[in-house]
């Protein structure tokens, strides 16, 4: 088997889950290089990595490279994305800068890997929100037909970054101690409050968030509708890791939740866990570090006749970002797009 050399870009939060699960996965790189905008010396899984200084030439020689982003920021592939591909290297892009660019396919490896075929040495990792959703859609729509999705999130701090998380556990410890707990990563307070603010106005939809705008147009793309009405409200809550979702979806033709679930429960990477009678449903403590998009809470909607109410809980940093970006470069390597 061949084997690769492997840069991740971005040692945060993702960054570092990218090389944890690289080594997890026995991925074939012959080595990893880690890149950031200062060096430094990090620890992750148990080796020490060499954190360089990101520059046009630190992808000389690298096949793949593995752009970490963050939920809501530009990634740093806006600077050094199509460098790398000039200089032959293939990128996985997590950030959101490309990912409706006509150029990227947009990719969900369990649910539209086909759309790797039309690769011009760059791909798109989708939002983590979308990630999840799409997951849970695909086989609803390749079995009934998906006719329109309403979508509310609930979405861990561990999106934003690891001052966030920090943020977090500080105001927590703040009101433990009756201190006043100020927000500097936030807008207002996360500690013990919601903030149905994640990202910036739209642009493209007034009165939207540019994380609901993400999960409207990435849908569409991924799952090849772009006429489908797609509605979201995003929710940034007080949790550490693994975003919810609460997702109605009027399907062309009617589901029984049992058939729903049985059709659910087979496609590849997602977990049913619905039994409600005895609290049987996925939660953001139980779900974090798994790879699995779990879904519960399947029933009738009462809001449409053909339609269905899903929970839908998933690690964000893992199948949101990191695992879905390493499942993007496996999967180009079994179809010999590499």
């Amino acid at each position: 088997m061949r084997r690769y050399t492997v840069a991740v870009v971005g040692a945060g939060l993702v960054g570092r889950k990218m090389v944890e699960i690289l080594l997890e996965r026995r991925f074939p790189a012959t080595r990893i290089v880690l890149l950031a905008t200062r060096s430094r010396k990090e620890k992750i899984a148990g080796q020490e990595f060499s954190v360089g200084v990101a520059s046009e030439s630190s992808f000389d020689g690298v096949d793949i490279a593995l752009f970490a982003g963050t939920e809501g920021e530009r990634g740093a592939s806006r600077q050094f994305g199509w460098t790398a591909v000039q200089r032959g290297c293939v990128v996985i892009d997590n950030g959101s800068d490309f990912r409706m660019d006509p150029r990227v396919p947009l990719v969900v490896p369990e649910v539209n890997a086909d759309a790797l075929a039309a690769h011009q040495g760059f791909v798109a990792n989708p939002n983590c929100s979308t990630i999840q959703m799409v997951m849970a859609l695909c086989p609803l729509h390749r079995t009934f037909g998906v006719r329109r999705v309403i979508a509310s999130t609930y979405q861990a701090v561990s999106g934003t970054g690891r001052a966030a998380v920090d943020e977090l556990r500080a105001q927590v410890e703040a009101h433990t101690s009756q201190k006043e707990a100020t927000p500097t990563v936030y807008p207002k307070q996360i500690a013990f409050n919601l903030l149905p603010h994640i990202g910036s106005p739209s642009a493209e939809l007034p009165g939207y968030y540019t994380e609901e705008a993400k999960m409207v147009y990435e849908t569409r793309k991924i799952l090849g509708i772009p006429d489908l009405p797609v509605a979201a409200t995003c929710v940034r809550v007080p949790v550490y890791n693994a975003h919810s979702e609460s997702v109605t979806v009027e399907l062309q033709r009617q589901a029984d939740p049992q058939d729903a679930r049985d059709v659910l429960a087979s496609f590849p990477g997602v977990r049913v866990a619905d039994e409600p009678a005895d609290a049987v449903y996925p939660t953001p403590l139980e779900v974090s570090g798994t790879d699995e998009v779990w879904v519960g809470r399947v029933r009738r909607s009462q809001a449409f006749p053909a339609g269905l109410d899903l929970w839908i809980v998933a690690d964000n940093i893992r199948k949101g970002a990191a695992l879905n970006a390493v499942q993007i470069a496996e999967e180009m390597i079994a179809r010999k797009l590499l």
